[in-house]
């Protein structure tokens, strides 16, 4: 069955009725005038506000993840467990739980009240769990308030891949995907900016959790005025309003192509909401096979590992902790940007594979300068690896991952799988940090980092053998494409 479209009601007819029916434009279709503006593609200048509003949680993300790398000596110190290393280590590390707890509930989230009301609601725990992290005065209080942020943190991200796929032009999708990992990346930057007075200001760190507050109240306002999904609204039922969405984000001469697109990709689905059950076994399992699989292997490569305890390896060699920070931010937005650019051009599988590719080198060249008797080489191979392994994640397997699944998913399964999928990313990575220190010392570091490298290696054969290009596919030529294979 399918909607058909015209300009003053909307009536169910048959499939076939509505393949033959001049109404449903096709995507390549011109202008009732004659024009070429339809078949050129909608402009990304409309759509573009709504997808940067989305990215200030990615921005927070990134924020959160940093700010306390530099302030933490002090609020230790202030709030009395200094030398605690189990207390300092939750202080970091809570976040994840949170996250994780944030991230089982998103899809449900989404699908419920919409991808505008889950931002707010993400904001919310942000705003309460910075505030109470600034004002507490025991660890106690900082706990609670690093987990609330947490779970904000999960619910956030899962969310913005979503909106930013749904509200893309298929043109851009990629170079738009790619700024959720810039927006990150300039989280991580800003917190290490913010954080650099506090060992000369007495308890700055809580104006670092103040300023935290900020954006997440700002973005809390301003996606009131940012369109809603219209994948979301028509898969509710509520053609007219996913109408006037695409005419507020594609332009007026794309709004008859796009919903002929959403009504063909309702070929085979019933209609019915589907449950976490659901998607590990049937026709949906292998696309959520290959979204979990992905997140698992993008954590087992150690990334994370290397980004929280990078500070440790560079002093180790003689290279002070703060120039490491910033070499490495320097190199993650870097590779990010160039991501961007070529994202809509190369495509995301060969950006992926050829990420996991040169990870598994970089973590080779970490495991040979673990070899001490090299002398100074061990530091440049040492220190060039790390910076090598940063660059070559963020030029695929950092920003690919969470634009290529929404890509992938059907709309019936779009928001649970991908809950589904960031559970997973969170989980492993909470593992990963929690046993990467005691692994290091009982295996040592080059036997770890060949473990990491053998990763980045399935990973770049797990993605040529099973991962499917979607640059310059709308979601659901994506979609049909998908079910005609299975």
């Amino acid at each position: 069955m399918r909607w058909k479209l015209s300009t003053s009601a909307y009536k169910r007819v048959p499939s076939r009725d509505a393949a033959m029916d001049p109404d449903l434009e096709t995507p390549a279709a011109r202008a009732p005038d004659g024009g070429a503006g339809a078949a050129a593609g909608p402009s990304w200048r409309r759509s573009l506000p709504h997808v940067c509003v989305a990215t200030v949680t990615s921005f927070l993300f990134g924020y959160h993840t940093g700010v306390v790398n530099e302030p933490l000596d002090s609020i230790s110190a202030d709030l009395g467990f200094a030398g605690n290393t189990l207390a300092e280590g939750l202080v970091v590390s809570i976040c994840l739980g949170g996250a994780f707890f944030g991230c089982l509930f998103s899809g449900s989230v989404a699908d419920g009240i919409g991808r505008r009301r889950a931002f707010q609601l993400s904001a919310l725990p942000m705003i309460m769990g910075a505030a109470l992290s600034a004002l507490t005065n025991s660890l106690e209080g900082m706990l609670f308030g690093r987990l609330l942020v947490g779970v904000g943190m999960g619910l956030g991200p899962p969310v913005a891949s979503l909106y930013i796929t749904e509200v893309s032009p298929p043109s851009v999708r990629g170079t738009y995907g790619s700024l959720v990992q810039i927006a990150t990346c300039l989280g991580i930057l800003f917190s290490l900016l913010v954080g650099t007075p506090v060992k000369d200001i007495d308890r700055w760190w809580r104006v670092c959790f103040w300023v935290s507050a900020v954006p997440a109240a700002l973005q809390a306002i301003a996606i009131e005025f940012c369109a809603e999904s219209p994948q979301w609204l028509y898969k509710c039922g509520r053609t007219n309003e996913a109408e006037m969405q695409f005419e507020k984000l594609l332009g007026p001469l794309h709004v008859k192509s796009a919903m002929a697109e959403l009504s063909r990709s309702e070929r085979g689905d019933d209609g019915e909401s589907v449950k976490f059950s659901e998607l590990f076994y049937g026709r949906h399992f292998n696309v959520v096979f290959i979204g979990t699989t992905l997140f698992a292997l993008q954590q087992l490569s150690g990334i994370n590992s290397v980004f929280y305890f990078s500070s440790t390896v560079f002093r180790s060699v003689g290279v002070p902790s703060s120039l490491a920070n910033i070499c490495m931010g320097i190199a993650n937005l870097s590779g990010s940007i160039v991501a961007m650019l070529l994202m809509d051009k190369l495509g995301r599988k060969m950006l992926l594979a050829g990420s996991f590719f040169f990870m598994a080198f970089s973590m080779g060249l970490q495991a040979i300068g673990a070899n001490r008797h090299l002398g100074s080489a061990s530091v440049y191979l040492s220190v060039g690896g790390i910076l090598l392994f940063v660059l070559a994640f963020s030029l695929g397997a950092g920003p690919v991952p969470g634009l290529l699944l929404p890509e992938i998913f059907p709309n019936k399964i779009r928001a649970k799988a991908m809950a589904l999928c960031m559970s997973v990313h969170w989980g492993v990575n909470f593992f990963v940090s929690l046993l990467f220190l005691r692994l290091l010392e009982q295996l040592g570091p080059q036997v770890l980092y060949t473990m990491f490298s053998s990763a980045c290696v399935v990973g770049a054969i797990f993605v040529r053998r099973h991962v499917v290009e979607t640059k310059g596919k709308t979601l659901q030529e994506i979609e049909v494409s998908l079910l005609q294979t299975q």
